[in-house]
């Protein structure tokens, strides 16, 4: 199954692409909610490439690294990976009137996906 989010970020081109691609800006907003943080990324932007961000809960109860390998990069418009279990990820950079539109289709995992289907995602 794949799914597909997107949003519409105010802000320029420039500042978007670094946003999704500089480590340390990576690391300011990288977290699935306000308890969990992203302490430390690396990112070798270039097909074959790898990345890595670590995720980790703010009270130390849970961590894990979050890696793959990109597989194509157009500056400021694609980044296309592969994650570590061989899921693709594509993310689309569209510049708009009112900022970048940020377009992100990925494969679903297989153990929470069956549920997602169950309840209509």
């Amino acid at each position: 199954m794949q799914i597909t989010i997107q949003t519409t970020v105010n802000a320029d081109i420039d500042t978007v692409w670094d946003a999704w691609t500089m480590p340390d800006d990576i690391n300011q907003w990288n977290a699935a909610s306000d308890d969990w943080h992203n302490p430390r990324s690396s990112n070798d932007l270039r097909p074959g490439g790898r990345f890595s961000c670590r995720m980790e809960a703010r009270d130390g109860s849970f961590g894990f690294d979050f890696e793959g390998t990109c597989t194509q990069v157009v500056h400021q418009k694609l980044i296309e990976y592969v994650l570590g279990d061989d899921r693709s990820v594509t993310i689309r950079f569209e510049p708009t009137e009112t900022g970048v539109q940020v377009v992100e289709t990925f494969q679903a995992e297989d153990v929470h996906a069956a549920e997602l289907q169950k309840q209509g995602w």
